[in-house]
């Protein structure tokens, strides 16, 4: 007889890896989901600080250096942070997204002014309903969404040049066409961004590199539902007037 091989596994041979694992996975993404609420959560607060002082609004978009400084570090936040995110402490990167969803909130001020609040809280319930439904779906599809990615990243760079486009000319079509299309862009990429949060947190990760992850999955999910929430806002309009 092979004492070595034993005839009856332990219990912890049929689950105990698959386990840990998954236990590993639900406390990044519950991270994820937390940090993502806590973002949109200061974002609120701040849009509606800066909605309802008229001063703010003068301060932040009536001054040219303060308006085109928010939106820079915006840029610069959004591009740099998931790229150096690595390098910096967990406190750093966490307080980075607490400005940059500030910053947002900030920005989107100005939709309190030009829409109805009925229409406001009407597409939030719809982004928050077609945003979960994606994020499940990228969670528990068993289908590999990493080419659909690579599509939805360069449709991403042809929507904002054809964004940059209609700043100049203006036209009434192609704002409808780059609402409908960022509305179906962005729901492919909450799916895509969640499925990429699930698998990068199945790696083996030391703690602090685990929090920083969480923290910069939150910021991409933050995005995709801040723009998706916009699109869609664009879509159903209903403005004051």
């Amino acid at each position: 007889m092979d004492y070595n091989r034993p005839s009856t596994p332990p219990p912890h041979y049929y689950g105990g890896e698959s386990t840990s694992l998954t236990a590993q996975v639900n406390a990044v993404m519950r991270k994820v989901y937390v940090r993502m609420f806590i973002g949109l959560l200061i974002s609120a607060f701040c849009a509606l600080g800066v909605a309802s002082s008229q001063a703010a609004i003068y301060f932040l978009f009536g001054n040219k250096i303060v308006f085109w400084g928010m939106l820079i570090a915006m840029f610069a936040m959004a591009w740099i942070l998931p790229a150096r995110f690595t390098k910096m402490s967990q406190g750093s990167v966490l307080l980075c997204f607490c400005i940059f969803s500030a910053l947002m909130g900030c920005w989107l001020a100005p939709i309190f002014l030009f829409y109805k609040l009925g229409t406001i809280v009407y597409t939030l319930f719809i982004t928050a309903g077609t945003f979960g439904a994606m994020s499940v779906y990228g969670y528990f599809t068993k289908s590999d969404l990493s080419k659909m990615g690579s599509y939805l990243m360069m449709a991403l760079f042809g929507l904002i040049i054809l964004m940059i486009v209609n700043i100049f000319a203006h036209s009434g079509t192609i704002e409808w066409i780059v609402s409908i299309v960022g509305v179906v862009l962005f729901v492919g990429l909450t799916a895509w961004d969640t499925q990429q949060i699930r698998r990068m947190s199945q790696a083996n990760l030391d703690p602090s590199l685990s929090d920083k992850l969480a923290t910069i999955g939150a910021m991409n999910l933050y995005l995709d539902f801040i723009n998706l929430f916009i699109f869609l806002l664009r879509i159903f309009g209903g403005s004051r007037d």
